[in-house]
């Protein structure tokens, strides 16, 4: 299941020209990396779901401190990948995958000879001596906003749980789904009746980097509408 993440560091290396309209990158008046930890927010969709936002501070160290914390440690509960309208990709790893960092970019492959990996730009981005990124390219390419996630069915009823990062001009970079009370875990299925202790692992994480307290479960237990 490959899939792009954008030009990667390698990429930046070759003789392939990569041109872009530097001057116009960066959105008039984008927050850039203004995000507050702990900062609450929510987004009515227009399907009449809401997406609830748990705010973390999207510096280098917190975000590859988050991604190692999830794909080194707990790789086996979660899929990933890019979710837009119109587009969802689903990943899960086999095996442990391996972290590195390159250039503000943290790589994260498949363990041994695996065919695929992807990128992520957290940190400072300056290309090669030889290739400079232009200032407007690097902050485009970094992760500018990150945040753990809910989403609420129309109801109001909890269904959907993960991390999320956007870029500087607040295009998603990659979408984490956190294992699911309502889905059974092997056959991704919907359940009749919840296994609360699914949330354990999105509740201690939010806590650790959100700042947000571990909530009960919601009462009563009645199944969202998951799509």
């Amino acid at each position: 299941m490959p899939f792009s993440c954008g030009p990667s560091p390698e990429a930046l290396t070759g003789s392939h020209p990569w041109r872009y309209p530097v001057r116009q990158l960066i959105p008039p008046g984008y927050p850039g990396l203004s995000t507050t930890r702990g900062q609450i927010s929510s987004e009515q969709n227009l399907d009449g779901t809401t997406t609830e936002y748990f705010a973390v501070e999207p510096s280098e160290a917190t975000l590859l401190a988050i991604l190692r914390g999830l794909f080194e440690k707990n790789w086996r509960e979660l899929i990933f990948g890019p979710c837009i309208q119109g587009a969802v990709f689903e990943g899960r790893f086999v095996s442990q995958p391996r972290l590195t960092m390159l250039d503000g970019y943290v790589t994260v492959s498949a363990a041994g000879d695996g065919p695929w990996h992807f990128h992520l730009c957290i940190g400072p981005h300056r290309g090669t001596r030889n290739r400079p990124t232009p200032p407007e390219l690097a902050a485009w390419r970094r992760c500018a906003r990150a945040a753990f996630f809910r989403d609420r069915d129309r109801n109001g009823r909890q269904s959907v749980w993960g991390f999320r990062m956007w870029n500087g001009r607040g295009e998603q970079m990659i979408t984490v789904f956190f294992p699911n009370p309502w889905l059974d875990p092997v056959r991704m299925r919907p359940v009749r009746a919840p296994e609360w202790s699914r949330l354990d692992l999105w509740m201690r994480m939010r806590r650790r980097w959100a700042g947000v307290a571990p909530e009960p479960p919601p009462l009563p237990a009645t199944p969202p509408r998951l799509h």
